[in-house]
């Protein structure tokens, strides 16, 4: 008792500098010392729809997104999806993706958990993706349009933007998903990682350091 700690709102991302006055069997009692609004997260919004891997491959790149500054991962059954779950698996699985994100946020002294919403179907992709300022679709058989290009042809208009970040499973996303992508989704650009085939758990962090670097201060 009398030390300081440091308790943040997950909602509001409010931080509080706490002196701890007493610890019971379920509670702490603080007293506020002073608050301040973090500065920690970025204010470019990045949704990562990311195709469902095999193994705990998802795990890997919750843990990393997180460290990163990605505020959302949902997980996307895909054509070349390899993996088959059923409703309770599933209500497992993402369970734990969310207290792995949250496990990171901690350590990695984020002002808010990113959040890992349930598993869906290729198909329902498309209402989620109208939400955003821009589509990025990471694609190997693109060769020239480039992520770099896309990004910088943002401009001024780059503050606070909302991004969906689109990745396929192991084996990429096939031909007939990409040109509904084209066709049913609006503000999509469909991008190459450069000349080396990078692996599903590899292509969203990738996506996302770079989108942060070329667009927060």
């Amino acid at each position: 008792m009398g030390s300081n700690i440091l308790v943040c709102n997950k909602e509001t991302a409010v931080n509080y500098n706490c002196n701890i006055k007493a610890i019971e069997k379920e509670t702490v009692i603080c007293t506020i010392l002073n608050q301040s609004t973090g500065e920690i997260e970025p204010s470019t919004y990045i949704h990562i729809f990311q195709g469902l891997p095999k193994a705990d491959k998802l795990e890997w790149i919750i843990e990393k997104a997180t460290e990163i500054g990605v505020k959302e991962i949902t997980p996307v059954m895909m054509q070349r999806t390899v993996v088959k779950l059923d409703d309770k698996s599933r209500t497992k699985k993402v369970k734990r993706w969310n207290k792995i994100a949250e496990i990171a946020s901690k350590q990695s002294g984020r002002d808010a958990i990113l959040k890992v919403n349930n598993i869906i179907n290729f198909k329902n992709l498309f209402q989620n993706l109208s939400k955003y300022d821009i589509v990025i679709i990471a694609y190997e058989k693109e060769k020239t349009h480039t992520l770099k290009s896309v990004l910088q042809s943002l401009g001024k208009n780059k503050n606070e933007l909302k991004i969906a970040v689109v990745i396929g499973p192991e084996g990429g996303i096939a031909e007939e998903e990409i040109e509904e992508l084209k066709h049913g989704a609006t503000k999509v650009e469909i991008v190459t990682l450069g000349k080396r085939i990078l692996r599903t758990e590899t292509a969203p962090l990738v996506v996302a350091s770079n989108i942060l670097y070329e667009l927060e201060e």
